[in-house]
């Protein structure tokens, strides 16, 4: 299973970008809550984690608003950490790289921010809550976790619904049937849970403040507070 999400990944990894904003239909209110829902001055030195970093793309958006941010990004996909190492290249020291499976690791470091993008809905129920327990611990007080995800409706009717408006409103916008291809293939391996799951999972994991910050469709961004 591990392998083949890799796999997927890997073969797309030069795409991955270009196809985000046509695939991700709400694409910049979604990205920019994300970043919104940070709760610290714009010019404060954080240090970040993003699980599941990718390309690098929502740590990009982290970057772009606060300057000062140093951000860890991990990812299974070595070829998606190569297009990320291009990205920060000039950023030096304010940013590591490390290629691991975040859902079977531990979070040693300590941390401001963690965050996530388009990844976490890959997991197993049972891993979603042990990254919540992880992430939870490793934050410093005061710290948040931003999970900018995927998630399932309540019903597989209103499932169904999102899911069919999703592709409409992705063609609509430009998306190919090779996009939209691609997409498919890597949601072969999504595990979606619902809203109400997630948070509730978070409130067990110890989270304060945890509220749902965006409802799209299929996406959504959430958040809770050490």
């Amino acid at each position: 299973m591990i392998d083949s999400i890799k796999s997927a990944f890997d073969r797309n990894a030069e795409t991955y970008d270009r196809a985000r904003r046509k695939l991700v239909p709400c694409f910049d209110e979604f990205y920019r809550v994300a970043i919104d829902v940070l709760p610290f001055d714009r010019g404060a030195e954080i240090s970040v984690l993003d699980l599941g970093a990718g390309t690098g793309l929502l740590s990009a958006f982290i970057t772009f608003s606060f300057v000062r941010a140093r951000i860890t990004l991990v990812d299974i996909s070595d070829a998606m950490l190569v297009q990320a190492r291009e990205r920060f290249a000039a950023g030096g020291e304010r940013f590591r790289f490390e290629v691991a499976d975040f859902a079977e690791g531990r979070i040693t470091s300590r941390y401001d921010a963690v965050v996530s993008g388009l990844s976490i809905h890959h997991l197993a129920d049972e891993k979603k809550r042990a990254i919540f327990v992880q992430a939870h611990a490793s934050l410093n007080s005061g710290g948040i976790f931003v999970n900018a995800d995927q998630v399932r409706g309540e019903t597989p009717a209103i499932e169904r619904r999102n899911h069919e408006m999703w592709m409409r409103r992705a063609r609509e916008i430009g998306a190919t049937e090779n996009d939209l291809a691609q997409a498919l293939e890597r949601m072969k391996f999504d595990r979606a849970a619902t809203i109400d799951e997630q948070l509730a999972w978070m409130r067990q994991a110890g989270f304060r403040e945890v509220g749902l910050a965006y409802r799209n469709l299929i996406f959504a961004v959430y958040s809770g507070l050490k």
